[in-house]
């Protein structure tokens, strides 16, 4: 049996049949903001961008009931609330000119968080030699984008690095969370262009950013959710 086979097996025996069901206001109010910016309502897109994270944290609450509580859940609930921070950059730093770099500082402790989260309490194998695609990712995205970033240039480029840093990590971690680095990457990435190359993005490119964002948040936390099950199970189960 192989090491995700086990560790899904394992999770399955100790998680609740209704573990995901705290999930559930997270996806429709993700569906609402992604239509609404879809639809040209901003002050439904506005409100339900900042009630992502709030609900994502009420997801993980109900779907982490019986897990001991400790550093993974703490970090965990870190980085959803510096991302709610920096979902809501302009609404909660309205005394900045410009709410960019308060929103790169609030995302990248996030990611700080994660990676501290992925690689000392979630990760279950050693890191994929495929991994490496992240880091010409990154060298590829500052190259391309250098002449565009203007006094941002370091900032972006350190951003980039712990985003970078976060996917390659969660590769090492239940599939979910796999996927939710590469969504969240995907994500930054389009926000990226859409900031410093507009004129190369297309009118829908805010959507595709809610999208992979939502997709990678929500399966971030809900692999953590499973990961400290199994983790829970594991222990358990050699007592």
């Amino acid at each position: 049996m192989t090491t995700d086979a086990a560790t899904t097996r394992v999770a399955a025996s100790a998680l609740s049949p209704r573990w995901w069901w705290g999930f559930l206001p997270y996806v429709a109010v993700s569906l609402v903001h992604v239509t609404a910016i879809l639809s040209g309502w901003d002050a439904a897109s506005e409100a339900t961008k900042l009630a992502l994270m709030p609900l994502l944290v009420v997801a993980v609450l109900w779907g982490g009931r019986g897990s001991q509580w400790g550093p993974p859940y703490t970090l965990l609930f870190v980085a959803l609330a510096l991302s709610w921070l920096g979902d809501g950059a302009a609404t909660f730093f309205p005394f900045l000119d410009d709410e960019l770099p308060a929103m790169l500082a609030c995302f990248g402790l996030a990611h700080i968080a994660y990676i501290v989260l992925f690689w000392r309490f979630l990760s279950v194998r050693k890191l994929p030699w495929w991994s490496a695609v992240y880091a010409v990712w990154w060298i590829v995205l500052v190259v391309y984008l250098w002449p565009t970033l203007g006094g941002l240039a370091l900032a972006v480029a350190a951003y980039g690095l712990v985003l970078g840093g976060t996917a390659a990590l969660s590769t090492r971690c239940h599939p979910a969370i796999a996927w939710g680095g590469a969504f969240f990457l995907i994500s930054d990435t389009v926000l990226a262009f859409r900031l410093f190359l507009p004129e190369t993005m297309p009118s829908g490119s805010s959507a595709l950013i809610m999208i992979t964002y939502t997709l990678g948040q929500g399966l971030i936390a809900a692999g953590a959710v499973v990961a400290t099950h199994a983790a829970r199970a594991a222990r358990e189960s050699t007592v």
